[in-house]
């Protein structure tokens, strides 16, 4: 018999690994599958070296549950433990880095310790998180003895080590459950975690028993016996009985360590609903990564199918190491736009035992996201590339995910400009190259701005867009999610740019070039003072300012805008990204504009005060009716005034 003092000469470890190793109590099982594997592969690498002779045998990793006795353990036939190795690896090397954690966690902040722990090998320690008391009982697979060696800790630096008859080969650990714990004696939250944690290890992972159906073998019958009843037996289903089987968590094979080139497209949409057995829509395309320098990293990418912004889920991309389940949080781990695609993420130097904050700031990651990035934007150039038809087909469900990326990662925007598309009301696709040698010679104002036009509802903006082409004018279609963010973003980036909303103003005074004359008006001032004054008798005065226009008497004789600035920030603010939250609380405001050299306009002036008051309430009207504003009691008096006059 062996006891002793493990090597912890300050402090008692284990309230410290308790509050402040890990994040989650729950991680526990997931260190421990993670070292039974560990063990386990090492044994084989040993038996493929040939420095392993003996049988390798059933390797399947049990977990078992026994709620009298109070415990759960984790059971291996891997490599296994000499009392010498159990002494070295237990009680010196991981407490050596134990002492070494209490020292500098005693000088630093809580903050400052989350960013230091995973470095001292303390994996094993995370079973006193749940435990009273923890044994491990190991067989070194050099030993050719009946006997093994059984450690025991309560959780003070005390331990105790003696021989134990064990026959097999590898390590069982034993953790008998505190009663602040007795949840992860429950046979339903030890399945979870197995499944959330362990569902794509490469060793077999068995816990309990599931019941399956399986055929019953009917005794074969006389040939002609068989001939004469076939018809009767076609109708008859197959017998089947109940019975128990080994339930073995981990049966789906990880994709992602496959060779790209092995893998038939069906494969990857077949691994995606495992992934998210709940989603039912089949993903727009994939991208696997595959990487050994200068870091380790394999995973599939998907970009999922966005109907509507109620879809755009963050934290579905998962994030393991070597397998082991890490987090699926990974926002400030990957950058922003990244976070709403799906997918596994795979990779060694990805630590496994430390909290988000300290993944956050490991460099190791962040080459890591400077890897992702890049390639998902390869992959968009070379879709772009391969395929423009099919690529502009996508354009719909993958610009959101390309606009949110150009708009928080600088270097993607400057990658993603081969491969960005502008939309036109016609349904047209231009790259953004194209688009600008497009319109140039046509919406290039007096200040060397070049105006880019757009709409965000082609039903409601249908006149302003018919306006704005009569004129030889181009219009984009910018009706997506992002789009009032993108279009900021992009005027911020590309000097000279200017977007403008169709119905932010009328078209001339968008667009006006250097050469340009602003026609004359028909009416002089005092008589535009007139007739404000009197639409200003009819107009919502909170809602609308009245402005004029000396415009081209085929014009419109009235137009509504709406300020551009003051529409994209409340547009903005909606989508949460606005720091101006101020103007989500302000009233929408409009601008009627009248043209004063329409004759409707002018010839106003000409009628009788109640039969003017009359025809600018019409004129209003209908200019709200134009842009769905009319409702309500103002919509039900328009239609009875005109139905009195038929």
């Amino acid at each position: 018999m062996q006891s002793g003092n493990i090597g912890v000469k300050t402090e008692n470890i284990f309230p410290v690994i308790k509050k402040f190793l890990y994040s989650d109590q729950e991680i526990f099982l997931r260190e421990l599958i993670s070292n039974a594997v560990d063990a386990t592969q090492k044994l084989k690498t040993l038996a493929s070296s040939g420095a392993f002779t003996g049988e390798l045998g059933d390797l399947t990793i049990k977990v078992e549950v026994d709620k009298k006795k109070k415990t759960l353990t984790v059971r291996d036939r891997g490599i296994g433990m000499s009392a010498e190795e159990v002494d070295r690896y237990i009680n010196q090397i991981a407490f050596s880095g134990a002492e070494e954690f209490i020292n500098k966690f005693k000088t630093q902040s809580e903050a400052e310790a989350a960013n230091i722990i995973g470095h001292f090998g303390l994996g094993f320690y995370s079973a006193f998180m749940v435990s009273s008391k923890v044994a491990l009982i190991s067989k070194s697979c050099n030993e050719t003895g009946g006997n093994g060696v059984i450690w025991e800790c309560d959780g003070s630096p005390e331990y105790t080590m003696n021989e134990i008859p064990k026959g097999d080969r590898g390590t069982d650990i034993i953790l008998y459950i505190g009663e602040d714990a007795e949840e992860y004696l429950e046979e339903d939250r030890i399945h979870t975690l197995l499944e959330k944690y362990c569902k794509f290890l490469p060793i077999p992972i068995q816990f309990g028993t599931k019941k399956v159906q399986e055929p019953i073998e009917e005794p074969v019958e006389d040939a002609e016996i068989v001939g004469e009843e076939n018809d009767k037996k076609e109708d008859k289903k197959p017998k089947t009985k109940e019975v128990e089987k080994p339930w073995i968590i981990n049966e789906v094979a990880p994709l992602w360590k496959k060779t790209p080139s092995d893998i038939k497209d069906e494969e990857y949409d077949d691994f995606y609903h495992v992934l998210y057995p709940m989603n039912f829509g089949q993903p727009l395309f994939h991208i696997h990564l595959n990487v050994d320098y200068p870091f380790n990293l394999t995973g599939i990418l998907y970009f999922p199918k966005v109907k509507n912004r109620y879809e755009l889920q963050r934290n579905k991309i998962q994030l393991y190491c070597n397998e082991v389940f890490v987090t699926d949080s990974v926002e400030g781990i990957l950058p922003e736009f990244l976070s709403l695609l799906h997918g596994v993420i795979d990779s060694p130097d990805i630590p496994l035992n430390v909290s988000r904050s300290f993944l956050q700031s490991d460099q190791s990651v962040k080459k890591i996201s400077t890897y992702i990035t890049k390639k998902v934007a390869e992959k968009l150039e070379e879709l772009f590339k391969k395929d423009r038809e099919t690529y502009e087909k996508n354009w719909d469900d993958i610009k959101i995910f390309i606009e949110y990326g150009m708009i928080s990662d600088p270097k993607f925007f400057e990658r993603a400009e081969k491969f960005f598309l502008f939309k036109d009301s016609e349904g047209n696709f231009h790259t953004i190259e194209e688009y600008k040698n497009l319109i140039a010679p046509t919406q290039t104002n007096k200040d060397d701005m070049l105006v880019y036009l757009y709409a965000t509802d082609a039903d409601d903006q249908y006149s302003n867009i018919e306006n704005a082409k009569a004129r030889g004018y181009k219009v984009l279609m910018m009706d997506g999610l992002l789009d009032s963010h993108f279009i900021s973003n992009f005027e911020q980036k590309k000097e000279h740019s200017l977007f403008a909303r169709v119905d932010s103003n009328t078209i001339d005074k968008l667009i006006v070039k250097k050469d340009d004359q602003e026609p004359g008006s028909k009416l002089d001032d005092k008589q535009k003072e007139s007739l404000k004054a009197a639409f200003e008798k009819v107009i919502d005065k909170l809602r609308f300012n009245v402005e004029f226009s000396n415009e081209a008497e085929g014009g419109s004789p009235v137009e509504v805008t709406q300020n551009e600035w003051m529409r994209r920030m409340k547009d903005m603010e909606a989508m949460g990204g606005s720091p101006m939250s101020f103007y989500g609380s302000m009233p929408d405001s409009y601008t009627l504009i009248l043209n004063t050299n329409h004759p409707v306009i002018s010839g106003l002036l000409e009628k009788e005060e109640t039969e003017q008051e009359a025809a600018i309430r019409q004129i209003y009207d209908l200019a709200l009716l134009s842009k769905n504003l009319l409702k309500g009691k103002e919509l039900s008096e328009f239609v009875k005034r005109n139905m009195e006059q038929l």
